[in-house]
C-alpha cells in the first residue's frame, strides 16, 4: 500500500524559509515524477512543483512561486524536499506531496493517484 507522508510545516513570519519533506512507504520515490500541491483556506488546491525521475531531473514551478521554492529528491533517503524561501502570507496552505506513480511530470493541474494527507504551513508575523 502507497504511503506518502509529508513534514516540515509550521508557523514562519514573512520573509522567512521552510523545507518540507515528502517519504513513502511501500513506494519507491525516486522511480516516480513527484508534485507538491498546496490548498489554501476557501480556495482551489493549486499544483506547486514537479520533479521528474532523476535521469531526466527537469522540475516545473507555478509562477506563483517560481524562483523561491526549490525541489529536490535525495534517492538514498527515498524523500522529495520543498525548499520555500522568501514567504509570503499568501504561501499559508496545506501543502500536499502526490504521484501519479509515471515517470514524468504532467501539467500542474493534472488530478494525481497518491496523495499524502498534507503539512500545514502558516506564514505570519
Amino acid at each position: 500500500q502507497v504511503q506518502l507522508v509529508e513534514s516540515g510545516g509550521g508557523l514562519v513570519q514573512p520573509g522567512g524559509s521552510l523545507r518540507l519533506s515528502c517519504s513513502a512507504s511501500g513506494f519507491t520515490l525516486n522511480r516516480y515524477a513527484i508534485n507538491w500541491f498546496r490548498q489554501a483556506p476557501g480556495k482551489e488546491r493549486e499544483g506547486v512543483s514537479c520533479i521528474s525521475v532523476s535521469d531526466d531531473g527537469n522540475t516545473y514551478y507555478a509562477n506563483s512561486v517560481k524562483g523561491r521554492f526549490t525541489i529536490s529528491r535525495d534517492n538514498a533517503k527515498n524523500t522529495v524536499y520543498l525548499q520555500m524561501n522568501s514567504l509570503k502570507a499568501e504561501d499559508t496552505a496545506v501543502y500536499y506531496c502526490a504521484t501519479r506513480a509515471e515517470r514524468l511530470c504532467v501539467p500542474l493541474h493534472y488530478d494525481m493517484n497518491y496523495w499524502g494527507k498534507g503539512t500545514l504551513v502558516t506564514v505570519s508575523s
